[in-house]
């Protein structure tokens, strides 16, 4: 059965899921069913060291009586597998407390149309063909030089699922997406210690992964740059968070506009709608329609129409990320995002992460950020680093136990420049970012 036919087979099971559950008593139904099949193949020093494969299959059901939730979920879509379903999320509703917040996304607000967005391109690849691809990153990557001694294994992966949800309102739409990644990781031993690191590539569409050999060339390099590492003492100095590190950073932007954050009173920016929390030359979106990006969607974990929207303008916050219940519980109207970000698009600003650090005399460019030292709640950031020493353009020394230090408000507001070199493979989109001084604590 081809992906679209397994769409409109789990199009059925859900909506008949729905039909079941209001049958029994519901006053509003959800149905959320999601098929996943995947393969994964790992070498390790040459040598195979695993295959997996999965698939799954899983339907949620969600209901709502007089203000009350309960959800169950099964493997199984039988008739009988239906009813059992729907039976115990009942029941469960009748054991969790009144809500009046509680309830479907509104139908209006249901999409009418469900977008091509290019999510999906199977890759018919065999375990053999899986091993030779990791084979020949790791193989690359030992090569590379003598001191790389040691190797935490490359490997392949591809998966294809299709997400079908339903409602009582009617609406029943789904999609189907791939994903396809390669890795590797290996070690390298200098005088006195061992340093490690890695490299990925990631894609909806498997043409355009990274080859395995520039895959194995870009984990070696990153990992023998990192040999001789030193401390240094505390400075306050420009930071450089390349872009896959940078990412991060708006991940904490998103964590603290998410309605959940905004409703509990739990995050440094609360009620910061309508202020400026950037310097005026930052802009960020959110577009859900890019196509064959890793977080492009039609439509949300509610069913509303994706959009697309400005979230940063000159600086100013224009809005919160909303599902229709946190909506509700801030009196607001949803975002779609129900489910999560759909594309956070951060615009460049200047040019390549090399141009960021050849215009400075001298700067702390982060490799690696270690811990969980974020706050979302007061906005306090303290987060173990590595990384490199670099003076006008130039790595002068690989530096370790480090920590950066201070407050993301202080953090988004000292941000300088935005590079040009996007990273794609995540839900966040931007490249490198240069803040100016803040605290890197050492010896």
């Amino acid at each position: 059965m081809d992906a679209h036919e397994l769409q409109k087979s789990l199009q059925v099971t859900a909506a008949d899921a729905v039909v079941v559950a209001r049958s029994l008593g519901a006053d509003q139904v959800e149905a959320g069913l999601s098929f996943d099949e995947g393969l994964s193949v790992a070498v390790r020093m040459g040598e195979l060291e695993s295959i997996e494969r999965q698939r799954d299959r899983t339907l949620a059901i969600t209901v709502y009586v007089g203000g009350r939730k309960g959800t169950a979920s099964t493997t199984q879509s039988s008739p009988a597998a239906l009813e059992a379903t729907a039976r115990k999320a009942l029941s469960i509703a009748s054991f969790t407390a009144e809500d009046e917040y509680a309830g479907l996304a509104d139908e209006q607000l249901m999409t009418t149309e469900i977008r091509d967005l290019d999510l999906y391109h199977p890759w018919e690849l065999t375990v053999e063909a899986a091993e030779e691809l990791a084979r020949r990153a790791e193989d690359t990557a030992r090569a590379i030089d003598p001191r790389i001694k040691n190797s935490e294994g490359a490997s392949v992966a591809t998966g294809a699922g299709v997400q079908v949800y339903a409602n009582s309102h009617g609406f029943c739409g789904g999609y189907p997406t791939t994903s396809h990644s390669l890795s590797c990781g290996v070690v390298a031993e200098g005088e006195d210690a061992l340093e490690r690191d890695y490299w990925v590539t990631a894609a909806r569409n498997a043409e355009f992964l990274e080859t395995p050999e520039h895959v194995g060339t870009e984990a070696a390099q990153r990992t023998l740059r990192r040999l001789g590492a030193r401390q240094f003492s505390t400075r306050q100095v420009p930071v450089v968070y390349p872009a896959e590190v940078a990412r991060g950073l708006f991940g904490h932007l998103i964590s603290a506009i998410r309605g959940t954050s905004q409703y509990r009173e739990a995050s440094f920016l609360l009620d910061a709608c309508g202020d400026r929390i950037f310097p005026e030359f930052i802009e960020i979106d959110e577009d859900p329609f890019i196509l064959g990006a890793m977080a492009s969607a039609p439509f949300d974990s509610d069913g509303v129409a994706t959009r697309q929207r400005k979230l940063i303008d000159a600086g100013v916050l224009q809005g919160y990320v909303l599902s229709s219940y946190s909506a509700r519980r801030l009196g607001l109207e949803t975002t779609a995002n129900a489910g999560g970000i759909h594309n956070l698009v951060v615009r460049p600003t200047a040019g390549s992460l090399q141009q960021l650090l050849g215009d400075l005399p001298g700067v702390f460019l982060v490799g690696e950020l270690l811990g969980q030292g974020v706050n979302t709640v007061t906005g306090d950031y303290s987060r173990g680093a590595a990384g490199f020493w670099v003076e006008n353009g130039e790595i002068v020394y690989p530096v370790h136990e480090v920590t950066i230090a201070g407050n993301l408000k202080d953090l988004f507001l000292g941000i300088q420049a935005v590079g040009s070199d996007i990273d794609v493979r995540g839900t966040v989109r931007c490249g490198s970012v240069l803040v100016e001084g803040l605290t890197v604590a050492g010896h």
